[in-house]
């Protein structure tokens, strides 16, 4: 099978390697604002076994990257290019007269759905989308982007008891039933289309949950198993988490553990303590739910006989979220009244305890900061809080060492290229006669089949002005709008010494390196993109 960016830009459009039966089905399953450390198998406490299980029997990625925020993860995740290059270098709410800053899906790129489908995939989404505007125009909506069925939000954020923008298919629905909560519903739904698929062609399910991502929302009968498990804090948390990854060897002994962020005291000292672990307590249900659906998934394969088959992916679409919601937030799809008439309080109150759905809060900076454990900084920063993600492949047969764990930096534009690589399917040149830009990534299955690939020369980011570049073992990173700081992550991944001075023409070459790449990503100065008036595109 084809392994290079070259061999995957000459390979003519839906071409078939494989016999059809011997093409392995695709489960992409992402997690939304969930840490690098809150999952078992990557140091956590929080209970996930049915995560844990896959990762035992396939391959951890210790080196693997997001983009740091929702929408250019999505973009990036589907298209396998850099989020500017697909339209959405930031939110599809906030659209900026700029090609790589409209807010959505550009006409010249294709989704992994649409990529497969020519190859004889059929193509199954449910979850959250958040990639085109919520408008009047559909066209940028899952079935209109390669996928055969869909059932979820197009928004990014909603109640997991009364979603918005709840849809099925191309139309609006409400939710079904007096026990709805919302991860259930992604994994039944995509349970529905595994019992329903005729088994003589393979599949692609991307199952997009919005767990753990605010409002902290979780069902008593999960809560209640974490009840004073947070007792004694986010400091004991970040040390407890830090020295169980050094042990299982997910990070670096030698890196230490990033200092507590400054705007957070320290928990001897920390007010309103029980409301603050209530917070952990229910985002820590919110993944454990999470994974309880993704056993439920797990266990639709092997019933349907599709385990032994099926390629899984997973990860999560950013670091720990620091968002702290005020009691005026707006603009945030919060509902005024739940279902049953009561009203919604929303905001981080402390005299309110989150969980239910007359509620609406974030879990904040203090468990962020351990959710991101030993890193710095948090969704929307491109410091290795921020980007750095779980990825857990699991693909019965293929792996040469089952439960290990693999080092190489990887990001997610290589996900499309894997895709494709495991189908045996090429990558489209045009769409809808339009030119397609070029892949971007490389496939990660000489990685999960334990053989060497070729490495990325550089890996690149950018968002809200947050830039940086990696090259190996540097990485040239900037808080915007401050200079920029050069680390070595060989030596020091928790970015605490910055080797500018020491290392000016490393940091000289590493910045006029990510300046050819910003210009041809269609990347903009972020004072540019500020102060540039929202630009709606296609009725949005």
């Amino acid at each position: 099978m084809a392994h290079s960016r070259r061999e995957f830009l000459t390979a003519m459009a839906g071409a078939a390697l494989l016999p059809p039966r011997t093409k392995p089905n695709i489960v992409l399953i992402l997690a939304d604002d969930m840490g690098f450390s809150d999952i078992g198998c990557y140091g956590g406490e929080v209970r996930t076994p049915n995560l844990d299980g896959l990762a035992s029997q396939g391959v951890r990625f210790t080196q693997f990257y997001n983009t740091a925020r929702c929408c250019p993860t999505r973009a990036s995740l589907l298209t396998g290019l850099y989020p500017h290059q697909a339209g959405v270098g930031h939110m599809v709410d906030n659209p900026k007269p700029f090609p790589g800053y409209r807010g959505d899906l550009s006409a010249h790129c294709v989704t992994i759905a649409e990529a497969l489908k020519p190859a004889g995939y059929r193509t199954y989404m449910s979850g959250k989308w958040h990639v085109t505007p919520v408008n009047k125009s559909r066209h940028n909506w899952p079935l209109q982007r390669g996928f055969d069925r869909y059932c979820g939000i197009i928004h990014g954020a909603a109640s997991y008891y009364d979603p918005v923008t709840l849809t099925r298919g191309n139309e609006i629905v409400g939710p079904e039933g007096d026990n709805y909560y919302f991860t259930d519903a992604i994994a039944s739904n995509a349970i529905s289309y595994l019992k329903e698929h005729p088994a003589q062609d393979p599949f692609f399910l991307y199952v997009a949950f919005t767990s753990p991502h605010w409002p902290m929302h979780a069902l008593p009968e999960d809560a209640v198993r974490y009840k004073g498990r947070y007792k004694d804090g986010w400091d004991a948390l970040r040390d407890e988490r830090h020295q169980r990854m050094a042990t299982m060897g997910i990070v670096d002994k030698r890196w230490p553990l990033s200092p507590r962020d400054p705007r957070v005291p320290a928990w001897a000292v920390a007010p309103n303590r029980e409301w603050q672990q209530r917070r952990m307590e229910i985002y820590a249900a919110m993944i454990d739910r999470m994974d309880q659906n993704v056993g439920r998934i797990v266990k639709s394969l092997e019933e349907t006989r599709q385990m032994d088959n099926t390629l899984i992916l997973f990860l999560s679409d950013n670091g720990g979220c620091a968002e702290e919601l005020g009691p005026k937030a707006g603009g945030l799809h919060i509902p005024e009244r739940t279902r049953d008439g009561r009203p919604v309080r929303r905001g981080n109150l402390p005299d309110v305890m989150p969980g239910g759905p007359d509620t609406y809060q974030s879990y904040g900076i203090g468990w962020a900061n351990a959710s991101n454990t030993p890193f710095r900084l948090y969704k929307h920063w491109v410091h290795e809080g921020g980007i750095s993600t779980p990825l857990i492949a699991h693909w019965p047969g293929h792996l040469k060492k089952p439960g290990s764990l693999n080092g190489e930096p990887g990001h997610l534009i290589d996900i499309m290229a894997t895709c494709l690589d495991a189908a045996g399917a090429g990558y489209p040149r045009q769409r809808a006669g339009q030119p397609v830009t070029p892949l971007e990534g490389r496939s990660l299955v000489p990685c999960i089949e334990g053989k060497r690939r070729e490495p990325h020369a550089a890996l690149f980011w950018e968002h809200e002005g947050n830039r940086a570049i990696r090259e190996g073992r540097w990485k040239l990173v900037s808080r915007y709008p401050d200079r920029w700081e050069l680390f070595d992550l060989a030596a020091d991944r928790t970015e605490m010494n910055d080797l500018t001075a020491r290392e000016p023409r490393v940091a000289a070459r590493l910045e006029s390196r990510y300046a050819d790449w910003a210009k041809r990503a269609q990347v903009v100065d972020w004072s540019e993109v500020e102060k540039a008036p929202r630009t709606p595109v296609d009725g949005a």
